[in-house]
């Protein structure tokens, strides 16, 4: 086989996915593989290489879900008391200071760690933390929590295997105490000094220019608290954010830096391979030991082992036996983003884009080396060789008028860079193809600028990170200086293919076509080197990638039924409104109040709650938009509904004039969405179903503010049943609605549960059967109150809140309802009903 280790990763991978579905025991699995091993070799003794194949194959497959099994996290673990609390431990890693906060990370004990997020006070300076103190601080603790939305990213999942099991918010410089005595090991002290050196050299460089300092921190050292999300959201859309995060790009080249300045500085070959393998993976701990870097720099340990001593380098052979490192290492990593991008970045440039290149123009660009060796062109193929000649005859014709070397210049040169060009398009059209797949998947996001800008952006990005290395060693500010124009023509570069890009975003393709691409992305990579076959391969990639594209696929719904959705925004209120014809409505979108000179959440509620969760319902395009009102827990996400789902209409009412509100009517126009104000009294049919408006009043005017009496508040009935979706209206619109109000099934509690909503009169009036509360877990503002609770369970009714049981849904035809949840909390049987 010319690359035998891709056969045994995909077994090991195979068994890593089949363990997560099938409970096996360890003891099964060693016996399987006993088994097998011994089957193995008796086919071998007994010449049966296919069966003594087949077996060892099957042994791998067990292996991998013995690996997976071996590896599987215990409990996590326990703290005493959550809230505010004085927590000690061993600061493993120094804080990073960043617009008014600084977070570090504290080792509470071996292998449970809380992150700190500390707010100095003014004239209160923070204490100088660094690696390996013990400290004391008085904090807000809370264990990280998941949106229990279908289709939401598991953030506590990502902050545990950083051993992160706790996020503590402190206030004060006061709050943080340094403890006598010292921890931690003296080698990651040393390497912590090292990366902290790093980080204050690069601020020093760029002194008053955050936007510098922060994205060459994150570009060199890996350190992204600093970055503001409004610098990396044009990279993000036009598929060129690798540039800005750690991987194998950075240790490219580096590498090659590094060894270029070796060989001109006389270092024997062997040498300075080995000296750029160590500073390889002396860059890996110094940037935190990120995965990404980490796996560059095991592949450029094996591609240099490789070449000294003459092996054949085959990329996907490469790319297996570091796959197979990392696997039985940390199985884990096999259902990273990260990890499956990264390698299958590579997979395709060398299942696809090495092949097309060596194919076209890769002998024509080594035919160039060395013009002045007449007897190269002997050991050339026939059409290098002609190429070659050709390109002599130039340099001898440049001759007449140019000196020898120059001449030479004159046609290497430019020949090089075309070929490059092209190398680098190659690249960049068949990575973006082939993972077009795990895009959509994960980020639902497909770039249509990002060849181009790639091109552009990978030869300047890789100059950045190599003078900003130069400039981090040296101190040189021209150097720096010169990095950071590099960095402003790219950000130029990245913003004029923005501007073009489309805001064109992709729910996730229904399973069976994500496989129907993957078998014929493999057979495609099988048939590249078989014209019979290749077209058809061709032809069937592409075909799938258009109908993934096209998404021609309904939503996940059910005709027919009305459909109520609370969605987990945490502290806010998102609802999805599906009704019986099809139509669809959000209702607010969620959103992170800002106060006491608090930083803006880095978190876009539209963008990374509500919309992944309305992409994994197969929801391409929204009809309404609605906003009860302009409070930032409603309406911080409607913008990015607007941008992603393109509405026909924004439903809205009593509006004050406020930058909150003109942004979103800004965006509404922009999209050429059509604005409707509703008023109490007005009843209309949409969608199969009964929309009643309650308020706010006609002659209601708005304040200058934003308040809570300025609340949309909808009836919507079908058939027997309704829903009272009463925003955060407060008890003087309630009892305006006394006499008018009536009976709902389910009543969206006012005000998340505050005690100023959801009086007795109110609750005797509607009479519901469920009483819905969407808040965040342990907030701030002590929501709902108790008072609200015991008023709702006096009068029986059943209670759901987004806090416990995360996404709620409501669904009626009419006759029966049914309640469900994304997490079960009481005894089954007691909050889902059909009646």
């Amino acid at each position: 086989m010319r690359d035998p280790l891709v056969a045994p990763l995909a077994a090991i991978a195979a068994g890593i996915l089949v363990s997560r579905f099938v409970l096996f025991e360890t003891r099964e699995l060693i016996t399987a593989i006993a088994v097998l091993l011994a089957l193995g070799l008796l086919g071998l003794w007994r010449r049966a290489r296919v069966a003594a194949g087949c077996c060892a194959l099957a042994g791998l497959v067990f292996a991998g879900a013995l690996c997976e099994v071996a590896h599987r996290p215990g409990p996590p673990p326990v703290l005493d008391a959550e809230g505010l609390v004085t927590i000690a431990g061993c600061v493993v890693e120094p804080p990073v200071p960043a617009a008014g906060r600084e977070r570090f990370i504290v080792d509470l004990e071996r292998g449970a760690r809380a992150q700190v997020t500390l707010y100095p006070s003014e004239g209160d300076p923070a204490p100088r933390l660094h690696y390996g103190q013990r400290v004391e601080v008085d904090a807000r603790v809370r264990s990280p929590r998941n949106y229990l939305n279908p289709g939401a990213f598991d953030h506590a999942g990502y902050l545990a295997r950083k051993q992160i099991f706790w996020t503590a918010t402190a206030r004060g410089a006061s709050s943080v105490r340094v403890l006598p005595g010292e921890c931690g090991s003296r080698f990651e002290g040393a390497v912590a000094g090292l990366r902290a050196a790093a980080l204050e050299r690069i601020a020093a460089l760029y002194p008053g220019r955050p936007y510098e300092s922060a994205m060459m921190q994150a570009i060199l050292i890996g350190e992204t608290f600093q970055l503001e999300k409004v610098w990396t959201e044009h990279f993000r859309r036009t598929g060129t954010i690798h540039a800005l995060v750690i991987s194998g790009t950075h240790v490219a080249a580096l590498a090659a830096f590094f060894l270029f300045l070796l060989r001109i500085c006389l270092v024997p070959q062997a040498w300075a391979v080995l000296a750029t393998v160590v500073a390889a993976w002396g860059y890996s701990l110094i940037t935190g030991w990120q995965a990404p870097c980490v796996r560059s720099a095991a592949g450029l340990t094996l591609y240099m082992v490789g070449r000294h001593f003459y092996r054949e380098r085959r990329l996907m052979n490469l790319l297996a036996a570091v796959a197979i490192g990392f696997l039985v290492i940390d199985p884990e990593q096999m259902f990273e983003a990260s990890f499956q991008l990264s390698f299958l970045a590579v997979a395709f440039m060398g299942a696809f884009a090495a092949p097309i290149l060596e194919a076209t123009t890769a002998p024509l660009a080594r035919a160039l080396s060395h013009l002045g060796d007449h007897d190269r062109h002997l050991r050339l193929l026939p059409r290098a060789a002609e190429f070659r000649l050709e390109m002599w005859l130039l340099v001898k014709t440049l001759r007449h008028w140019l000196p020898p070397g120059v001449a030479r210049v004159f046609v290497t040169v430019p020949a090089t860079l075309v070929f490059y060009v092209f190398g680098l398009a190659v690249v960049s059209a068949v990575v973006q193809a082939g993972l077009a797949l795990p895009m959509v998947t994960y980020f639902h996001r497909v770039g249509v600028t990002g060849l181009s800008a790639n091109i552009l952006i990978v030869p300047l990005m890789g100059f950045v990170v190599q003078l900003g290395f130069v400039a981090v060693l040296t101190g040189w500010q021209w150097v720096a200086e010169f990095a950071g124009v590099l960095l402003g023509w790219s950000r130029v570069v990245v913003d004029w293919h923005a501007a073009m890009e489309p805001n064109w975003r992709v729910p996730a393709p229904p399973l069976w076509l994500a496989v129907a691409l993957s078998a014929a992305l493999v057979a495609a990579a099988m048939a590249v080197r078989s014209r019979r076959w290749r077209a058809c391969a061709a032809a069937a990639v592409f075909g799938l990638l258009a109908l993934m594209f096209a998404h021609p696929f309904p939503a996940d719904t059910v005709r027919g039924s009305l459909e109520v959705t609370a969605i987990d925004v945490g502290q806010g209120d998102s609802f999805l409104l599906a009704f019986p014809d099809g139509k669809l409505i959000t209702l607010d979108a969620g959103g992170f109040p800002v106060f006491r000179g608090r930083r803006a959440a880095g978190l876009d509620t539209g963008e990374d709650v509500v919309s992944p969760y309305l992409w994994h319902r197969s929801i391409r395009r929204l009809d309404v938009v609605a906003l009860s009102h302009v409070h930032a827990d409603h309406s911080g996400g409607v913008a990015a509904l607007i941008d992603n789902f393109q509405p026909r209409e924004l439903w809205t009412a009593a509006v004050p004039d406020c930058p909150d509100w003109r942004a979103i009517r800004e965006r509404a126009v922009r999209h050429g969405v059509r604005i409707v104000e509703l008023w109490r009294g007005r009843e209309f049919d949409y969608g199969g179903a009964h929309v009643e408006v309650l308020a706010p009043a006609v002659e209601y005017l708005p304040a200058s503010e934003p308040r809570n009496s300025d609340s949309l508040v909808l009836r919507v009935s079908y058939g027997r049943h309704s829903f009272l979706l009463a925003g955060d209206m407060e008890r003087a619109g309630e009892w305006e609605l006394l006499d008018r109000i009536g009976h709902a099934d389910v009543l969206k509690v006012g005000h998340h549960g505050s005690r100023t909503s959801t009086s007795e009169a109110f609750l005797d009036s509607v009479h519901p059967a469920f009483g819905l509360v969407t808040l965040g877990a342990e907030n701030l503002y002590g929501y709902p109150h108790p008072d609200v609770l015991g008023r709702l369970e006096d009068r029986r009714i059943g209670i759901l809140r987004t806090d416990s049981h995360g996404l709620v849904t409501f669904r009626t035809d009419g006759r029966r309802l049914h309640v469900d949840t994304a997490r079960w909390t009481g005894t089954p049987g007691t909050l889902y009903s059909a009646f």
